[in-house]
C-alpha cells in the first residue's frame, strides 16, 4: 500500500527487548504525533460533487491515487463536456514513501485503421468537420485503462467502491447548475445528429438552471465496469456495443481496437527553477518541455524586480513564449513515431542562447506548422495527508466530444482524431498549415497541451497545478507557477490576475484585461484579442498551511482543504 509507514531501525529493536514497556510507550507516541501532524489534504476540481466525493476518500483514509480515480469517474458523470470515460489524458503522481514521481499516458490512439488521407476527397481535399463530427472522429479511449492501472498500482481501496458514488449520480442524476444549462443547451445541435445523445442532453424546451440531469445508460456501464473490471470496457459488453455501433454506422474503430490498446508509462520530464524542481509530462504531451524551457529562459531574468503583468514583464514573457512554441511545433510529436531532441530543448545552455537573442531583441523565424486542439479539457489536483500528490489532465477533445454516444452505454466518444493534421500543408482555422510530424497513422497518439504540473519544494510536493485549454494551458500554468513561486501570492491572488497567450503562429497576442495604455503600446507589434483563458485548478502545500483553489473562470469549481 502507497501510506505512511513507521520504520523501526536495528538499534530501535535491541530497545524494544531490554525497554519493552517504555519502548512501546515510545513508539505509539511516535506514531499518532506523526499521524497528527500530517492529517492534511486537499482535492480542486472543475465540478464541486467531483470534489465532494475525492474528499470523502480521503477523509475515509484512502490515498492521493484512490481520491483521483473516484473523482475521474465523478467527473464523467457531472462535467460531461469533459470529465469521461470515451477519452484519455495524462495523470502525474508523486508517491512520499518511496520519493518516486511517475506520468501515466492514457491518451486517446488512432485506430489501427487509420490512414493519413482519411478526411480527405478523391481531390485531396479535406472534408470539413468529418475529423470533428462524424463517426471516424474518434480515437481508441483510454481513460478506463488509465484509471484501473493506476489504482492497482498505486490505490489502497478497492475501485468498485470508489465507482459507486459515479453510479448513484448518474442513476439519480444531479441538479444542473445555470452555467451548465446554458451550456447543454448551447450544443443542442450536435446532440440531434446522435439518437441516444439527444435523449440524454437535449430538452423541447432546453434544459434550465435546477434541472436534474439522469444519465441511466451511463450508470449500467459504470455497474458493469465496477463489477467485471477495465475488460468490461476492452473486451466485455461495453466493448461490445461500442464496436458494434461504430461497424454499423460505417467507423473505423473495431473491436481489436479496444483490446490491443495500451497505455504507456513515462519518466516524467522534469526540471529546475531557482529553488524549485518542476516535473510534468512528456511526449506526446508538449507541456512539460514547453514549460520546463520556458522557465529555463526565464531563470536568466530576477523577475520580482519587474512589476507584474508590467510592460517589461509581458514583452519578456511573450519573447519566451514566442521561441518555445516555435520549437513546438517544429520538434514535438508522438515519440513512438517520431525522433524528439527532448535533451536539447530542455537544456539549460540552449535557453541562455534564446534569452541572449531576446536580449538583442531578435525574434524567431517563422515556421509554418501549428497544432491546433479542442479547448474543452478538465484537470483536477489531489494531495493525501502522506504527501502523496496527483496532478491530472483529462478531455474529449472540443466540448462533449463528437457528441456521438454508442447506443445503450451513455459514454460520449471523443473527436481526438481532429488533434491530427488532416493534410499536412492544409490550412486550419488560422490559415497555418498542419506538422508533418503530426499526420495521421495507426496507433499513433496526437500531440497535446496537456499539463499536468507538480512543482517541489526540498524534495516535497509544493504547487500542484494544471489547466484545462488547449494551447493556451501551458501559458496558462506557467504564469500560475511564475505567481506563486517569483511573486508569492496566493492562490486566489494568483487566479484574479489577468493572464496573456501567446503561441508563435498565429502573431496575435490573446489576453484577458489590460490596462488601455498597456494595450496600446504592444499593439504596436502585433494584434491583441481579448479572450478569457484556462482556468486553474491548484494546491499550494506549505510546512504551516495547505490552500486550495478551483478558478472562478468558470463556475461549479471548488476546492477542499483540511489542515491539523
Amino acid at each position: 500500500m502507497v501510506k505512511g509507514i513507521l520504520k523501526i531501525s536495528q538499534t530501535s529493536k535491541i530497545y524494544i527487548l531490554k525497554y519493552p514497556v517504555i519502548a512501546i510507550f515510545l513508539i505509539l507516541l511516535l506514531f499518532f504525533s506523526s499521524f497528527l501532524k500530517t492529517e492534511s489534504y486537499a482535492v480542486a476540481t472543475r465540478h464541486h460533487l467531483a470534489t465532494d466525493i475525492g474528499m470523502k476518500v480521503l477523509e475515509e483514509g484512502g490515498n492521493a491515487i484512490d481520491a483521483a480515480v473516484a473523482v475521474a469517474f465523478a467527473l464523467a458523470v457531472v462535467n460531461p463536456s469533459a470529465g469521461n470515460l470515451g477519452g484519455g489524458g495524462f495523470m502525474l503522481l508523486h508517491l512520499t514513501e518511496t520519493n518516486e514521481t511517475f506520468s501515466i499516458d492514457y491518451r486517446e490512439r488512432a485506430p489501427k485503421m487509420s490512414f493519413e488521407k482519411m478526411f480527405q476527397d478523391n481531390s485531396g481535399n479535406v472534408i470539413k468537420g468529418l475529423s470533428l463530427n462524424s463517426i471516424l472522429a474518434s480515437g481508441v479511449p483510454g481513460t478506463v485503462s488509465g484509471m484501473f492501472y493506476a489504482s492497482e498500482k498505486f490505490g489502497t481501496i478497492d475501485i468498485k467502491s470508489l465507482i459507486d458514488p459515479s453510479i448513484e449520480l448518474a442513476r439519480k442524476g444531479f441538479v444542473l447548475s445555470n452555467f451548465q444549462a446554458k451550456n447543454l443547451n448551447k450544443y443542442k445541435e450536435k446532440f440531434s445528429k446522435n439518437k441516444e445523445a439527444k435523449k440524454i442532453f437535449t430538452r423541447p424546451k432546453g434544459f434550465s438552471e435546477g434541472d436534474f440531469l439522469v444519465q441511466s445508460n451511463l450508470a449500467k456501464t459504470l455497474e458493469r465496469i465496477a463489477q467485471n473490471g477495465k475488460e468490461e470496457f476492452y473486451s466485455g459488453e461495453t466493448a461490445k456495443k461500442i464496436s458494434k455501433f461504430f461497424q454499423i454506422n460505417g467507423g473505423i474503430l473495431s473491436s481489436d481496437d479496444l483490446k490491443q490498446y495500451k497505455l504507456r508509462i513515462l519518466e516524467p520530464v522534469c526540471g529546475s527553477y531557482r529553488l524549485y524542481k518542476i516535473c510534468s509530462m512528456a511526449p506526446p504531451s508538449s507541456g512539460g518541455i514547453a514549460i520546463v524551457q520556458i522557465l529555463n529562459i526565464l531563470e536568466n531574468i530576477d523577475l520580482s524586480k519587474l512589476d507584474h503583468n508590467s510592460e517589461e514583464y509581458l514583452k519578456i514573457l511573450i519573447s519566451a513564449m514566442d521561441y518555445v512554441y516555435k520549437d513546438r511545433a517544429k520538434y514535438l510529436g508522438d515519440p513512438d513515431f517520431f525522433k524528439i531532441p527532448q535533451d536539447l530543448l530542455t537544456s539549460k545552455k540552449y535557453a541562455h542562447k534564446i534569452y541572449q537573442q531576446i536580449r538583442k531583441n531578435n525574434l524567431p523565424s517563422k515556421v509554418d506548422i501549428n497544432i491546433v486542439e479542442g479547448e474543452e479539457t478538465t484537470h483536477f489536483s489531489i494531495i493525501d495527508k502522506w504527501g502523496n500528490a496527483v496532478s491530472n489532465t483529462y478531455t474529449l477533445n472540443t466540448a462533449y466530444g463528437s457528441g456521438i454516444i454508442p447506443s445503450g452505454t451513455g459514454i460520449l466518444m471523443n473527436n481526438e482524431m481532429d488533434d491530427f493534421s488532416s493534410k499536412p500543408g492544409y490550412p486550419n482555422t488560422y490559415g497555418l498549415v498542419g506538422s508533418e510530424a503530426n499526420k495521421i497513422e495507426p496507433k499513433k497518439t496526437p500531440l497535446s497541451s496537456m499539463t499536468p504540473v507538480i512543482v517541489f519544494r526540498d524534495n516535497k510536493p509544493y504547487l500542484i497545478t494544471g489547466s484545462p485549454g488547449g494551447s493556451t494551458i501551458i501559458t496558462s500554468v506557467l504564469q500560475e507557477i511564475l505567481n506563486i513561486l517569483d511573486f508569492r501570492m496566493t492562490l486566489e491572488e494568483s487566479s484574479k490576475k489577468s493572464r496573456i497567450h501567446f503561441q508563435h503562429l498565429p502573431d496575435i497576442l490573446f489576453h484577458e484585461q489590460l490596462d488601455d495604455s498597456l494595450i496600446k503600446s504592444l499593439q504596436r507589434d502585433r494584434k491583441l484579442i481579448n479572450r478569457k483563458l484556462g482556468e486553474i485548478h491548484s494546491i499550494l502545500y506549505r510546512e504551516d498551511d495547505i490552500e486550495a483553489f478551483s478558478d472562478k473562470r468558470r463556475p461549479d469549481g471548488k476546492a477542499s482543504s483540511v489542515y491539523k
